[in-house]
């Protein structure tokens, strides 16, 4: 056990049971700010790089945890491209041969949803069960520090839609197209 990392661990706030509606405890340049006091420049290279999109190709982190995390939010990602290009008829063919059964059942089930939130809420719980899945069973190693940039970085996402502002910015789009045709 790294004592640095111990320390900063052990300072970061509980977000796990920060419901939709409550204010999160931390923000992410809070987060951010607060490693840089304990990590190595190394570890805040990896860390400053940080993101829900992952690369579009496969690239080494330096990081067993976010290895496996973009990995499968790559494959999530190319799946969803590809059922959603199979429903408008088009050819895509770039889902890697790591995409396992569960990623593909999740993008199927996320394309078939009637509202594009509800994609949204579903796709993040399956996102946060795959962090459940692939966390390090070393809750104070430099993985677990990362795993909570993540899932932090996640939280703060899905805090951000709003039926009424959707439902509001979606009229004003579909308002201003019928415009332009008219």
């Amino acid at each position: 056990m790294n004592s640095r990392h111990y320390y900063l661990i052990a300072q970061l706030p509980d977000i796990s049971s920060s419901g939709e509606k409550a204010a999160m405890p931390i923000t992410e340049k809070y987060y951010r700010d607060l490693c840089s006091r304990f990590l190595s420049a190394e570890e805040m290279k990896v860390l400053n790089t940080l993101s829900l999109v992952p690369p579009r190709k496969e690239s080494e982190t330096g990081s067993q945890f976010l290895n496996t995390w973009y990995e499968k939010e790559r494959n999530l990602r190319f799946a969803l491209a590809q059922i959603r290009a199979q429903r408008m008829k088009k050819d895509f063919d770039q889902v890697p041969g790591s995409c396992t059964a569960d990623i593909l059942q999740a993008a199927r089930t996320a394309v078939g949803m009637d509202s594009p939130l509800s994609a949204e809420q579903f796709l993040y719980g399956y996102r946060l069960s795959v962090l459940n899945n692939i966390r390090s069973y070393d809750i104070f190693s430099i993985d677990a520090v990362y795993e909570y940039g993540i899932r932090l970085m996640l939280m703060l996402r899905m805090k951000k839609f709003n039926r009424e502002t959707g439902t509001a910015s979606y009229h004003k789009i579909y308002d201003s197209i019928l415009g332009e045709k008219i």
